[in-house]
Formats: C-alpha cells, sequence, structure tokens
C-alpha cells in the first residue's frame, strides 16, 4: 500500500471515530462543562499512550527536542476544540462542522504558503469554492448568525495551523508520541484557558457548559468519560499519522468525510435538520476538497509512472537524505552505509 494511499486510510478511520467522539460530546456538555470533557479526555490519552510508548520502545521516545511544537498544538487543540465545543449547545452539529470544514481549505493553503507545497490555478480556484461554501454556510446576512457562528471558524484555523505544525515536523516523532504530547499537554494548558475565558464573560444558564464547577461523575458517567478519552486519542493519532505519511494537500479534502456522517447523525439522534444554506456551503465545501484530491492523486500517478533518480531514503529520529548524496559519500568513504528505511 503506497503511503498516500495510507494517509487516507488513516484519516478516513479518524473521521469515523471523530463522529462518535462527537456525538458522545454533545449529549455530556448537559452534564459536565466543555472545560472538564477536555480534560477528562487528556487524562485518558495519558493512560493510554504513555504505557504504550514505554513498552514498545524505540524509535518512539518520551523525550523529544520537538516538545515546544507540541506544547504549540496542545495549545491551538485545547483552545480551538473548546470554541467548537462551546457552539454545540447553540447550533446543529451538522451546522458546527460545516463551518469547522474550513480547516482543509485553510491547511492546503497554510501548506502552500508555509512548506512550499505547490499550488496550481486548479487548486487555487477549488479552494476559492471551498471558501465560499464556507462563506454561504456562515450566512452573514441571515438572522441567526452571531459570535456562536464564529467559534467553529476560529476552530478551523486553529486546527489547520495544527496540521501543518505535523507536516512541518514530518517523521522526526512518531504519531504516538506525537499524540501522547499534544493530547496529554492539552489537559495541561485547558484549565488556564478555561479560567480565563470565565473571568471574561458571564456564566449566564445559556453558557452553563463553560463553568468552571466540575461535577463529579457517577459510575455510568465515569464509563462514558473514559470511552469518550479513549475515542478521542485514537482519532487523533490516526489523523496525526495520516498528515506524518502524506502531503497535507492530498489529506485534508478526505477530512470532509466527517460531514455527511455528522449530519446524518445529527438528525436521527436529535432530530436537527440544517438550514439551507448549510447545505449549499456543504456542497461547495465538499465539491472543492474531492477537486483538489482528485487532482493530487492524479498528479502523484503521473509521478509514480516516471520516477525520478534520486529517492528520499529515511531514518527515524534523523533528518532525510538524497540517495544519490548518500551514495556519493559512500563512494569516498567505503566503510559507511546508506541508512535505510527498514
Amino acid at each position: 500500500m503506497s503511503r498516500t494511499l495510507q494517509g487516507i486510510v488513516c484519516v478516513i478511520a479518524g473521521m469515523v471515530l471523530f463522529v462518535g467522539q462527537d456525538l458522545l460530546m454533545k449529549g455530556m456538555l448537559t452534564t459536565y462543562p466543555v472545560w472538564m470533557l477536555i480534560f477528562v479526555r487528556s487524562v485518558v490519552a495519558l493512560l493510554t499512550l504513555l504505557p504504550l510508548v514505554l513498552w514498545l520502545g524505540a524509535p518512539h521516545r518520551i523525550y523529544t527536542p520537538l516538545w515546544p511544537w507540541y506544547l504549540a498544538r496542545a495549545v491551538l487543540f485545547a483552545g480551538g476544540f473548546a470554541m467548537f465545543y462551546a457552539a454545540f449547545p447553540f447550533m446543529g452539529l451538522a451546522e458546527v462542522t460545516t463551518l469547522f470544514f474550513a480547516a482543509p481549505l485553510m491547511t492546503a493553503t497554510l501548506a502552500a504558503v508555509f512548506l512550499q507545497e505547490k499550488i496550481g490555478i486548479h487548486r487555487v480556484l477549488a479552494l476559492l469554492v471551498g471558501f465560499a461554501g464556507v462563506v454561504i454556510a456562515v450566512n452573514p446576512t441571515g438572522g441567526n448568525f452571531g459570535w456562536i457562528s464564529i467559534l467553529p471558524v476560529m476552530t478551523a484555523l486553529t486546527y489547520a495551523i495544527s496540521q501543518t505544525i505535523v507536516r512541518k515536523i514530518g517523521e522526526q516523532d512518531t504519531s504516538l508520541v506525537i499524540g501522547l504530547y499534544t493530547i496529554s499537554l492539552s489537559g495541561v494548558v485547558i484549565i488556564p484557558i478555561g479560567f480565563a475565558v470565565t473571568q471574561v464573560i458571564e456564566i449566564t444558564p445559556d453558557l452553563i457548559h463553560l463553568r468552571m464547577s466540575w461535577p463529579v461523575p457517577a459510575l455510568d458517567g465515569l464509563g462514558m468519560l473514559a470511552l469518550l478519552g479513549g475515542i478521542g486519542t485514537v482519532a487523533y493519532t490516526l489523523v496525526s499519522r495520516a498528515y506524518q505519511i502524506a502531503s497535507a494537500s492530498v489529506i485534508a479534502p478526505f477530512d470532509y468525510s466527517y460531514l455527511p456522517l455528522a449530519a446524518l447523525f445529527g438528525y436521527l439522534v436529535w432530530g436537527e435538520v440544517p438550514h439551507f444554506t448549510t447545505f449549499v456551503g456543504m456542497v461547495l465545501i465538499v465539491s472543492s476538497g474531492m477537486y483538489t484530491a482528485y487532482r493530487e492523486l492524479r498528479i502523484e500517478r503521473e509521478a509514480n509512472d516516471n520516477p525520478p533518480t534520486a529517492q528520499t531514503v529515511f531514518t527515524p529520529g534523523a533528518p532525510a537524505v538524497v540517495l544519490e548524496d548518500a551514495l556519493d559519500a559512500e563512494a569516498a568513504e567505503p566503510e559507511q552505509q546508506v541508512p535505510s528505511r527498514e
């Protein structure tokens, strides 16, 4: 299986699990505050991933010099998804997630700007169509438009920056290490974030899910919290892995697999029927993403049909080197071996 196909499988599996996680999250917000749910998810991730990393050993590592990047991702992850979940009581699941799915468009744009991933006229036009879909879904001229509608869009921006960081880091750390650091640290930073928010806004009955008082869960509540954390941990690790092993501009559109599932289960569980503008925006966003994916996969297929002479080899934890350069070095120093992926 090619690395691109592996990445696509990982991101689709991650999106399926994220739907399940968000269904649980939306239901549990009636009992527990946002900050508590994000904190519990982080604790479950720590208890799950830390023993696994220790047991597996190399190439997984506990200490990593990349921890500042992971701390940055934790702040983005915690703050971004706190905004996402804060919108749940006010908007349907399909509406919130449609706005959030500006993230793949933003990810592709950021990858082009900061990672120098090539972006042609076809992708530019597709991105413009996708962003038009976001604007239509937000429906700024509608009577229900307000600050709540901006929260999922802000989450999209933090998510896109976070995934661009993963792409920049590449495979210097494994997906397990990335998940361990990012999700665990998000549980640390969510507490001061929650405290700061409660000092700025007044917690009215409509905003009770943003309170800092944390109820003690019953036995069945503990089971639901553990399930929430477990699903989120696996999903986040899968998506991080996808962005590690394949181009961000190829992987990002497949995040859209979340949308039809969110709309379906929002209707089945809560009877939510999205506004017409949400459906129009969703169609434009998904069409943009799928066209971009089609273009990228065709370009990659053409490149595989005419492979370059120089190929990259990689050793986990070390920078990639070009095979031709390594062979030149080996010729100069016969006793030195070329590092291999195996």
